[in-house]
Formats: C-alpha cells, structure tokens, sequence
C-alpha cells in the first residue's frame, strides 16, 4: 500500500515533521504528566481522574501509532506500507478510537451521576464498578478491531491501493475498495454504534446535569458544579468538533487536503 501524504508539498516537509514531532513530544510530556500525578496522589483516585488517566493513555496511543511514522515518511519519501504493517496499525488505531468514544461517554455519565444523583454516587460509581467499566471499554474496542480487521482485509480493492490518508484507515480502505453495498452498510453501523451513540449519549447526560444545575438557587453552587463539568465538555466539543469536520462535512476546493488536515487535527485533539 501507498500512503498518500503531502507529497505536493515538498519545500515544507522539513517544517511539517518539525512541527509534528513538537506536537507529539507536546502531547506525549502533557500526557504522561496527567498519568503520573494522578498515580502520585491519593486523594485523585476518584472516578472522574481514572477515567481522565484512561483518556490519557487513549491519547498517547493515538499518536504513537500515527505520528512518528508519518514523520518517517515525510523524511524518507518512503511512502509505501506491507499488508501487516497497514493492518496492525488499523487495529490498534480502531481499538483506541472505539475505546477513546465509549471513555468520553463514560465521564459524561460520571459527570450526570454527580451532579444529578449525588447520594447514589458512589455506589453507582464505586471501585469495583469503576473497574468494570473499563475492562468493559477495553474489551469492547478490542472486539471491535478484531472484527473490522477482518472484515477488511478480506475485501478486494479495484480503484487503487493508494490509500488517501496519511495513516491506514477503515474510511479510506472503502473509499478504494469494489462496490459492496454490504461494506457501506458496515461502515455506516461503525460510525452509528462508535460515534453517533455516544455521542447521543453524552449530550442527553448534559442536558440533564445543565438542567439540573439551572435549578440550584445558590449562585456559588452553580458556579461550583458548572466547574466540573466544563473541562470535559471542552474536550467532548473539541473531539467530537474536529470528527465532524474531518469525516462528515462536505468536502471544499481540494478534498484530499481539507479531509487529511481536519484528520491531523482529530489525533492530535
């Protein structure tokens, strides 16, 4: 396979791997540091901070699996890839994305439980069943890869095997791969269970906790609860903001550019 990167941009590939590398280095220290003081101290073994200490190791996968071999491209001009080393890296990237979805629902869902079911919340939300989430995460994205893998790489190409995407993708597989009404349908019911759903889920558990906040009468109560919900809702609107933009909005001058920089913008958010 041939990953299709930006090779029109020749001049600027020493500037673009700079940059990409500074990101990654950014995001992995930003990252690791998340890990490492919620391992240290006590009092953040809450739910809320081991879910966040997940999102943070989703992270660092992420771009580990991405980043640097992009920059080895961009160096090399290598831009060629085996049939086991695109399928490995799809695995592994659909098991992060599939985790990293269900992990954003999840800290919604704490979010609600707090704030709208406080006397319940630790025994909705206690070790035990914290645990258990995870594991249930994990597997579940897992399961998932495995079977997308397989789906796909049984599935003839007739277009290309170029790939239009800086990184193997299950998106950019259908995009080249023979007429199969049955992949679409796959395709779209991924999109529908892994972003969509959760997705859904997130903003009705919100809609609840606004609501809920709105009828607290202290001023600093509101404030109080308002505060923490508002970094995982930032993260929610940038993640799920960049998703759109990369994969469902109409495509404008030049599809190829505007779909793989909005991708960028999706690992690296």
């Amino acid at each position: 396979f041939f990953i299709l990167t930006f090779t029109a941009h020749e001049a600027n590939k020493p500037f673009l791997s700079f940059l990409f590398i500074l990101l990654y280095v950014t995001g992995l220290l930003a990252n690791s540091t998340t890990i490492t003081v919620i391992y240290k101290h006590q009092h953040l073994h809450t739910p809320m901070y081991l879910f966040l200490c997940n999102l943070s190791i989703v992270d660092i996968c992420y771009t580990t699996l991405t980043v640097p071999k992009l920059v080895h491209m961009l160096l090399s001009g290598n831009y060629s890839l085996s049939f086991t080393q695109c399928f490995i890296q799809m695995f592994f990237f659909l098991q992060v994305a599939a985790t990293e979805d269900l992990l954003l629902f999840i800290m919604a869902y704490d979010r609600y439980v707090a704030i709208c079911k406080p006397l319940h919340y630790h025994r909705i939300l206690s070790n035990k069943n914290c645990i258990l989430f995870l594991v249930v995460i994990w597997v579940i994205g897992c399961l998932n890869s495995i079977v997308v893998t397989l789906t796909t790489s049984n599935v003839p190409l007739c277009y290309s095997n170029t790939i239009s995407q800086f990184y193997c993708e299950f998106k950019a597989f259908v995009k080249i791969s023979c007429p199969n009404a049955g992949l679409l349908v796959f395709a779209n019911m991924e999109a529908v269970i892994f972003g969509l759903c959760p997705f859904l889920c997130s903003i009705i558990s919100y809609i609840k906790v606004i609501i809920v906040i709105l009828h607290i009468k202290s001023s600093d109560g509101r404030r109080k609860a308002f505060s923490t919900c508002s970094s995982h809702l930032i993260v929610l609107t940038m993640f799920y903001g960049t998703w759109t933009s990369a994969y469902l909005i109409p495509r404008l001058k030049d599809p190829r550019v505007f779909e793989m920089t909005f991708a960028i913008l999706y690992l690296i958010v």
